[in-house]
């Protein structure tokens, strides 16, 4: 049977504001690293299926050869530097 005494909650065991956002905070911050993780395995394989067809460190879109020193600083790339700059300049201008 409940009684009064046990349908009360003592304020010491609810989470503050504080805790709750921080453990929202957490929650997204760790929900966008796995996004990103997940991208950049789904960009690395990518990148192992182009060794294996012979088309790796060829741009996607001019088809000139990507870089030594991009290649090696991001594997995962499928853009030479002149295209990705093109690229990222038009998202700049588009957004």
């Amino acid at each position: 049977m409940l009684s009064e005494e046990n349908m009360t909650l003592d304020t010491n065991d609810l989470p503050d504001e504080m805790d709750l956002a921080s453990s929202e905070y957490l929650q997204s911050f760790e929900f966008r690293l796995r996004g990103r993780e997940k991208s950049l395995l789904s960009k690395l394989d990518l990148a192992l299926k182009k060794i294996t067809d012979g088309t790796f460190g060829v741009c996607e879109i001019c088809d000139e050869s990507i870089g030594k020193k991009r290649l090696e600083a991001r594997p995962e790339t499928t853009l030479c530097i002149k295209c990705k700059e093109d690229q990222e300049r038009e998202e700049r201008t588009m957004g």
